[in-house]
């Protein structure tokens, strides 16, 4: 048996589907060496290394831009037009974003991360929103079975698109390998090259409306009132409708206190997150949620969102806050900050947090879902 998977968001860098595609492709080889194989869609911004032809794995590729992919791939599904020449000789394939290639002889499993341009509208823009609303319905129908990364998601899937229960399996997802409590020097080293302060709290994902960034500026300016050295790491692209974000920043006097370096490469984001006094994921929503378990694993307290999948996967190992409320996230981060205490407590419950996700496990789960479509 071998399995296409697909890896278009780790060739564009895409942030957290990237991480997904690139980390689970390893784990799966790794789980049953000589049956993965790659595809990706390359084109117009695509990465020049880190590509599927450095990753020991065969590969096939496109070379469109990701706009004109997606409407290929939205129009050949509309149109039953089978892509199968594309993949070769593979016995299934799967899409790990929210694109599903027509194919018409080679079955197909597809992960969806979440529905939140379903429920969130407002949080993307129309032509984004556009296309996912009428593709992803089709998507989800045409797959023959669909991963979901937490209970969350297959909940929204089965109550938006009613789709039956047994076709979804959960599978969570979980830190990389090198997400690991850091040493001292590493952590001074990454500092002083960021020209990081010696007191600041994190966030990382890409700045979009749905991270809530606004009122985490409003909560910073809240706090530093008593404590003026604290900053904010916010780290990742700048993505879309961030107009938001950057008035509240003028709005409540932030422009010192908030830093943005920007994307963050793997060596070095696990320093600057173990350098933190706290993490902070202020989502609305996520169909995930994995800067959470990430700064678990690198040993760094977590308070976080306490609905959607955010909550689902903190458990009792994070201090839990209402996403809408500038006071409670206000007097959760104050909590956080504190007490020394209840620092080490999160430390430690976060480590065995992070510790019960793993991507061997989520390789293993993936196979028993490859071998059960296969079987039918």
């Amino acid at each position: 048996m071998n399995v296409t998977v697909d890896v278009s968001a780790a060739v564009h860098a895409r942030a957290g589907l990237g991480r997904y595609a690139a980390t689970l492709a390893a784990a799966l080889e790794h789980e049953r060496p000589g049956t993965i194989r790659l595809f990706a869609n390359g084109g117009v911004g695509a990465t020049p290394k880190g590509g599927p032809a450095e990753w020991g794995m065969p590969a096939k590729r496109v070379n469109l831009g990701y706009k004109p992919w997606r409407m290929a791939v939205w129009l050949g599904q509309l149109a039953r037009v089978g892509f199968d020449s594309l993949l070769g000789e593979t016995d299934l394939y799967h899409a790990t974003e929210h694109l599903l290639m027509p194919l018409r002889n080679i079955p197909t499993v597809m992960t969806v991360h979440d529905l939140i341009f379903e429920l969130f509208p407002e949080h993307h823009k129309k032509l984004n929103y556009g296309y996912l609303h009428a593709a992803m319905p089709l998507f989800v129908r045409r797959a023959d079975h669909i991963i979901a990364v937490s209970e969350t998601t297959k909940r929204d899937l089965i109550t938006r698109y009613g789709t039956p229960a047994e076709k979804i399996t959960v599978i969570y997802e979980a830190a990389a390998p090198h997400f690991k409590p850091q040493s001292a020097a590493k952590i001074a080293e990454v500092r002083a090259r960021y020209l990081l302060p010696e007191r600041y709290l994190i966030t990382v994902g890409t700045i979009e409306p749905r991270k809530n960034l606004a009122r985490l500026v409003e909560g910073l300016s809240i706090l530093r009132r008593d404590d003026p050295a604290l900053r904010l790491v916010v780290v990742g692209a700048t993505g879309w409708l961030v107009e938001s974000f950057f008035a509240a920043i003028e709005r409540f006097d932030q422009r010192d206190a908030v830093i943005m370096p920007g994307f963050v490469p793997d060596d070095d984001l696990p320093a600057m997150i173990g350098g933190v006094l706290g993490a902070v994921t202020a989502s609305l929503y996520e169909g995930f949620g994995l800067p959470v378990l990430e700064a678990m694993a690198c040993g760094t307290p977590v308070a976080c969102s306490a609905n959607s999948s955010v909550g689902e996967i903190a458990g009792d190992a994070a201090i839990t806050f209402d996403p809408e409320s500038v006071e409670a996230m206000v007097n959760a981060l104050r909590r956080l900050m504190g007490d020394e205490k209840l620092r080490a407590e999160l430390r430690e419950k976060g480590l065995k947090r992070a510790a019960e996700f793993s991507w061997e496990r989520a390789a293993r789960e993936t196979w028993m879902v490859y071998d059960r479509v296969l079987n039918k």
